[in-house]
């Protein structure tokens, strides 16, 4: 494997729920230690694509590749010391603790009927930190709010320290302390380690702020893909969302998107 073939590459992918088409024939190539948002109105296939490139649902046309290989040759096991999800919804079956959950993460990195080691810890703890859950790891997972479960979640990606993460809206019941914490995690995991994030969001501004490349979806096309200077306009928002938008930057250079209501 070289360097140009690290990432995630799509050839003419096509899915569908039965008679429904979701992503028509797209293809893509997502290069490696880049900060990609995923933008699109609700139902334009934002999370069928993240599921597809995850590898966990299938194409049923075209081919997805994870660093050169194709993506359906890498056993589970494999891939989940390449590429993790934190998903939209939560779904557990047992009343776990929150260090329980968090701990999942390292199970890639564990043999069977092996016991955490030391370094399995060492990452639980330092995802714990980073993501302010310290005062709730003696708690039951149900017992959490929606936000505190996100959190979570995320934190178990961040214990199974994989090259790749893949966010689907992991903001959307979040404060807006904890969002922005959890974006700038991201932005330094890619900066400073080279990780390769590609992150789902509602939040333009966010988008805007944190993210170098934007995909754009709209009814199941990728319509703009590219630098977030070059994607990111107030026509793109009036064509996607049907809203006017003015866009402005402040003394720094960050974007701001202030949406027209009237």
């Amino acid at each position: 494997m070289t360097e140009s073939t690290k990432g995630l590459r799509a050839e003419k992918v096509h899915f569908s729920y039965g008679d429904i088409g979701c992503l028509h024939d797209f293809s893509i190539e997502l290069k490696a230690g880049r900060f990609y948002g995923l933008i699109g109105p609700n139902g334009s296939g934002k999370s069928t694509f993240l599921d597809i490139i995850s590898g966990f649902i299938s194409p049923h046309k075209g081919i997805v590749y994870c660093n050169g290989i194709k993506l359906r040759h890498y056993s589970p096991a494999d891939l989940a010391l390449i590429l993790t999800t934190v998903p939209q919804s939560i779904y557990l079956n047992f009343d776990y603790t929150v260090h329980d959950v968090v701990m999942m993460g390292r199970h890639p990195h564990i043999p069977r009927f092996a016991r955490p080691k030391e370094t399995d810890f060492a990452h639980v703890e330092e995802a714990i930190e980073l993501m302010g859950i310290s005062d709730l790891t003696t708690r039951k997972v149900m017992q959490l709010s929606g936000g505190e479960k996100q959190r979570v979640m995320v934190a178990r990606a961040l214990a199974q320290d994989t090259e790749m993460i893949l966010l689907d809206e992991v903001t959307s019941n979040l404060d807006i302390n904890h969002s922005i914490s959890i974006m700038k995690t991201m932005l330094r995991l890619v900066k400073n380690e080279g990780r390769t994030v590609i992150a789902a969001m509602h939040d333009l501004n966010m988008a805007a702020a944190f993210c170098e490349d934007l995909i754009v979806l709209d009814q199941g096309e990728i319509c703009h893909f590219g630098p977030v200077s070059e994607v990111i306009s107030e026509s793109l928002i009036s064509e996607l969302y049907g809203v006017a938008a003015h866009l402005s930057r402040d003394s720094d250079g960050n974007r701001h998107i202030q949406f027209i209501y009237r």
